[in-house]
């Protein structure tokens, strides 16, 4: 555990900082009295806000399937389907058919 005034921290923060992520702390003085404290935070206190770190944690859960990309390409290759007719209408076809 590291030690630093408050001017000496402030003129240093990089390499205090530094301490920190690898898993150090430092006790923050004033006047060479303690007055706060700098630790490395857990995995737990984290909250990452963008979209790709939500994913990644739901998927991390089996809460989604991340895709693999390359859709473009199967969409290039692939000509889309035809519909013939009314889709409300073929949908009220299968519910009376009982498929």
């Amino acid at each position: 555990m590291k030690r630093a005034k408050i001017a000496e921290l402030r003129d240093n923060l990089s390499r205090y900082l530094e301490h920190v992520r690898a898993g150090g702390t430092v006790v923050v003085l004033d006047r060479d009295t303690p007055v706060a404290q700098i630790v490395p935070l857990t995995t737990a206190d984290v909250v990452p806000d963008d979209d790709r770190a939500r994913l990644d944690r739901l998927a991390r859960r089996g809460l989604v399937r991340r895709g693999r990309g390359g859709s473009m390409g199967w969409l290039l290759k692939h000509e889309p389907l035809k519909i013939r007719g009314s889709v409300l209408k073929d949908l009220f076809e299968e519910r009376e058919s009982g498929w």
